[in-house]
């Protein structure tokens, strides 16, 4: 009984694994078929970016989407932003579809996902195409059009103009947001629109704001250009007024505050400008002529002080009112080494010699030659001192002063700024010539000009070549220049005294010419040729002879031999023969 009872339980089992076993070979036959059946297709119903591929095999899926969507992947994306509009080319901006990417969202491709079955057997979704996006290729594309929305905030600013606070109002700005950008275009990418695509601007808030520019305004700008300051150094007391002292100021942004700042060397100038009585160095005494005849001038002392301390104190004095704004300063005292003894020491009492020149009309050589000898008069050269022309006139230039005139240039005539000025150099040189002073450096002209004295003239030139002398008596020597301009019916005079005491008697003489030479004729082609009718040149000696005031003893001689060109003549064109 017990042997039937384990015989009927071993055939149930059997048949339940049996059962079992066909139950697994029905599914599984069921899951491959499925397989076979659904694995390579996308999911019925699928729509990437509105276009069908359900049911389709990867392969026809991939070309139906290259088919449907190349087109408008390729048409130019219209962009507008604050009423302006551009257009570009997607996949020159680095925006294209990523075709393969596409199907494989959508499900296409071989799997054994029971869930893959199943969205195939049921339907798909409707999917957006997946693109391949060059961040860097459309942000330059977006950048490239952001340049004419893009406008930068206004920072509020306060200055100083004119003893005045000025303020600029702070105003935002705008620009587009690049991220933002990005994001709509890739979103919108592919859909049809009869519109522009709009990329979000953002407002850009400027970092000084109007707020803060007027508590500057109100609690330090106008405070400060309110009234005058006071600096006390020594004895003297120096007023200096907003005028002079707002150049010095400016207020600058420090984390979204705007604080005052001083300019230390601007500060000091105006300081020094504000007080005729106040130098900062030290004046020393001299000699001038006042009223026809030379007079000793004292000299002043100068008053110095730490322009840091000035500095650090300025802001904290502005902002106080009007009565309290006075600094008491430490001062430190510099008095002159060239002092009133000295200057008289000079013996500057008499007119030692004086030449003059002619010129013929001309407005530029009444500018060149009246400024020049605005420059030299009033010069004083201490014994052993030597007087550079182009060290005392400068380079001619309009900032100086100076005019376009008729220069040499080899041996022909030539327009250039401070034309003339070789009549101020001979006028000079005959002056220190005849007040008995050491040529140092002198240059005639190259070929003989009839105005000037024959071998005695000298000619300059800006970097090239100076009129030098040196002052070597034991007496000072104070120079006055000056012209009496010419005009259409009368010559210009160029005239030069030398001031001084008497320490030499100076006589001259001038051999006759020798060395002759023929002048040539050359044609000229430039535009600024000049014509000239030439005359032949020479060598020709001068000698300088020097006695003592009062004597007939000669104590020494000097001779100076000049070489003058020929003059050539100048025809402006071409040369007929050539």
């Amino acid at each position: 009984m017990r042997e039937q009872q384990f015989k009927d339980r071993d055939t149930d089992r059997r048949v339940v694994i049996g059962l079992l076993v066909g139950l697994v070979l029905l599914f599984g036959g069921l899951y491959v078929a499925g397989y076979v059946f659904t694995s390579d297709k996308v999911p019925r119903g699928t729509t990437v970016a509105g276009v069908s591929i359900g049911g389709m095999t990867p392969a026809a899926a991939r070309t139906t989407l290259e088919q449907e969507l190349g087109p408008r992947a390729e048409e130019r994306v219209i962009v507008s932003a604050d009423g302006q509009r551009a257009s570009f080319a997607p996949a020159e901006s680095g925006l294209t579809v990523d075709y393969d990417a596409s199907v494989e969202q959508a499900g296409g491709g071989r799997s054994w996902s029971p869930a893959r079955m199943w969205d195939y057997l049921t339907g798909g979704d409707d999917l957006d195409a997946v693109l391949a996006v060059d961040e860097a290729e459309l942000g330059a594309a977006i950048e490239k059009f952001a340049k004419k929305i893009d406008e930068p905030a206004v920072e509020g600013a306060v200055s100083f103009q004119k003893g005045r606070a000025v303020e600029r109002t702070a105003e935002p700005g705008q620009e587009i947001d690049r991220d933002g950008a990005i994001t709509t275009l890739t979103d919108s990418f592919l859909e049809q629109t009869d519109g522009a695509v709009p990329l979000p601007v953002a407002d850009v808030e400027p970092e000084i704001t109007q707020d803060t520019v007027r508590t500057a305004m109100e609690e330090f700008a106008r405070p400060a250009m309110s009234a005058p300051v006071t600096l006390l150094l020594d004895d003297e007391s120096v007023v200096v007024r907003p005028r002079a002292f707002g150049r010095a100021l400016s207020m600058v942004a420090d984390d979204g505050e705007l604080v005052p700042e001083v300019d230390q060397k601007k500060l000091v100038r105006a300081i020094q400008r504000s007080e005729d009585s106040l130098a900062l160095e030290p004046v020393p005494a001299t000699v001038r002529l006042v009223n026809g005849s030379p007079k000793v001038v004292p000299g002043k002392a100068g008053v110095s002080f730490d322009p840091k301390v000035v500095t650090e104190a300025f802001p904290s004095l502005l902002v106080q009112e009007r009565g309290a704004r006075t600094l008491e300063v430490d001062a430190i005292v510099k008095k002159p080494d060239f002092t009133v003894r000295d200057a008289r020491n000079l013996n500057i009492t008499e007119v030692v010699s004086s030449f003059t020149t002619q010129f013929p009309h001309s407005d530029y050589r009444n500018t060149n030659l009246g400024r020049a000898a605005q420059l030299v008069n009033g010069t004083v050269l201490k014994p052993g001192e030597t007087f550079s022309l182009n060290g005392t006139v400068g380079e001619r230039t309009r900032e100086n002063g100076f005019t376009e005139g008729f220069i040499i240039s080899d041996g022909i005539y030539k327009e250039d700024l401070g034309g003339g000025v070789s009549q101020v150099a001979t006028t000079l040189f005959n002056a220190a010539f005849f007040a008995g002073l050491e040529d140092v450096e002198h240059k005639p002209h190259s070929f003989y000009i009839d105005r000037y004295p024959i071998g005695r003239e000298a000619t300059v030139a800006w970097g090239a070549v100076d009129l030098r002398f040196r002052n070597d008596t034991p007496h000072g020597v104070l120079i006055q220049s000056w012209i009496d301009p010419s005009s259409p019916s009368s010559s210009g005079e160029m005239h030069v005294q030398m001031w001084s005491t008497k320490h030499w008697d100076i006589t001259t003489r001038t051999s006759e010419r020798y060395n002759l030479t023929e002048e040539e004729t050359r044609y000229v082609e430039d535009e600024d040729c000049t014509p000239n009718d030439g005359y032949g040149g020479f060598d020709i000696d001068v000698f300088r002879i020097f006695r003592k005031p009062g004597s007939d003893e000669v104590v020494r001689r000097e001779t100076m031999r000049t070489t003058y060109t020929p003059s050539d003549t100048v025809i402006c064109g071409k040369d007929p023969n050539a």
